[in-house]
């Protein structure tokens, strides 16, 4: 099955869809992510499915082997069962006076509190606790990851170490502490429809924004899961407003089932400008961020709440978007298994079949091979006129594609048959597996 492959926007595209704008009214957002979510509920399994257990990785959120895992795995449950009955038992609460009822409210925070303080410790930050080969080779890079809902100390610990594991780098986490599932999915609400910034979004904010004033780091990588996509949203926000656009070019970014409703990243021109310059190359530098990647599951329900509902949007969310067939949301059992999956020697693995899938091109962009640089070298054809050829396709998924070369000469050729483009040929991200880099 093949992986659908969006590029990013140019804003030159007609919206395939027209919901409100993120800054529209906070209530008509609120109503209309609500319907969004009746509309998503076919899905809601897929947050948790497929469960993975007869080949369990030691760092899958619901590793049976772990005993922190199902430490983690009871109190969710606890709270769960807590938050429902507790939000059920409002409706009766407005029959008692309002002493009372503030008494009863604060109990129960309180109490909440305490279970989650299990979960979240007073951590903070965290840094991966595997050992990296070479680190000394990449001091010049700092990798920074924010987690989504539910995620407490020992799974964001898991986290952190999976992405060193798979990249190759020391990964600093920030952690989006959990107060159980319930209570994090409507903090998911307030902050994706009223723009509310937690004290993670601000941690991480002044994470992102020393590390990228400090001259010793030529490029910050930045990897959002879940809710932490809102949150990554919220931070490019105010990086947008603060950070010249010269230091913002050593950012990347990279998601896996993003819930956020926006990811900005203008241009630096008009579309106008953008157009006329498309039609001769494919520079990546006409955004403020260079990279932007998101990563999303078909049958996973944050996904569909989230980048699927809004990546077609025009200007609304940006970057490129790798659409898998598959289901789950949980980043190291669902996302990391199956896209980035390790060897025997806890490697990223060159067997991988996510990477090895066909790619299919979104409809809605038909430049989007020229711009997301799609070297020439991906077609059998013996003829070159330069190495800054660039060709341009008019749709790749015909068997016989006509392949035109801009050149000095205006050279033309014939049809020629492509070789079948796969993941892995547009993937930036996974030319940093196993602490290598991509071409800058």
């Amino acid at each position: 099955m093949p992986v659908e492959f969006l590029a990013s926007q140019t804003g030159l595209s007609p919206a395939i869809q027209d919901p409100l704008p993120y800054t529209g009214g906070p209530l008509y957002l609120l109503w209309a992510d609500l319907l969004l979510i009746l509309r998503c509920m076919p899905t809601a399994l897929g947050i948790f499915l497929p469960l993975n257990l007869l080949h369990p990785d030691i760092r899958d959120e619901l590793y049976p082997g772990s005993w922190r895992n199902l430490f983690s795995l009871f109190l969710h449950v606890v709270l769960v069962f807590m938050q429902a009955s507790f939000l059920i038992s409002l409706i009766s609460c407005l029959f008692v006076p309002l002493g009372w009822f503030i008494v009863y409210v604060a109990f129960f925070m309180l109490l909440n509190y305490g279970i989650c303080w299990f979960l979240n410790g007073s951590t903070i930050q965290l840094v991966s606790q595997v050992e990296v080969e070479n680190e000394e080779n990449h001091a010049s890079e700092y990798w920074v990851y924010l987690n989504g809902v539910s995620v407490g100390r020992d799974w964001l610990q898991s986290n952190v170490d999976r992405l060193s594991e798979t990249f190759g780098r020391r990964v600093h986490g920030v952690h989006n502490p959990t107060d159980g599932i319930i209570f994090d999915l409507i903090q998911c609400l307030v902050q994706r429809n009223f723009s509310y910034s937690t004290q993670d979004v601000r941690d991480g904010y002044a994470l992102i924004k020393e590390a990228l004033l400090n001259e010793d780091y030529t490029k910050i990588v930045f990897i959002l899961h879940s809710q932490g996509g809102i949150e990554g949203g919220l931070i490019v926000d105010w990086l947008l407003n603060e950070i010249p656009q010269d230091l913002l070019h050593r950012l990347e970014i990279y998601t896996f089932g993003n819930a956020a409703n926006h990811f900005n990243n203008p241009h630096k021109s008009s579309t106008r400008h953008l157009a006329e310059e498309l039609e001769v190359t494919a520079d990546d530098s006409h955004s403020a961020i260079r990279h932007i990647e998101h990563y999303a599951n078909s049958g996973d329900f944050v996904s569909r709440f989230g980048v699927l509902s809004f990546i077609s949007v025009r200007n609304r969310f940006m970057g490129r978007l790798f659409q898998g067939p598959g289901s789950g949301h949980l980043l190291n059992q669902h996302y990391l298994s199956e896209m980035f999956p390790l060897d025997e020697n806890r490697k990223a693995s060159e067997e991988n079949a996510f990477m090895d899938m066909e790619v299919t091109f979104s409809p809605y962009d038909q430049k989007s091979i020229l711009r997301e640089s799609v070297p020439f070298s991906f077609y059998s054809c013996a003829d070159r006129v330069g190495e800054a050829d660039v060709a341009f396709v008019g749709d790749v998924n015909t068997p016989i594609t006509p392949v035109q070369i801009s050149s000095p000469n205006s050279l033309v050729l014939e049809e020629r048959t492509p070789r079948t483009l796969r993941v892995r040929d547009f993937s930036r991200l996974w030319k940093y597996r196993n602490g290598m880099s991509p071409e800058s």
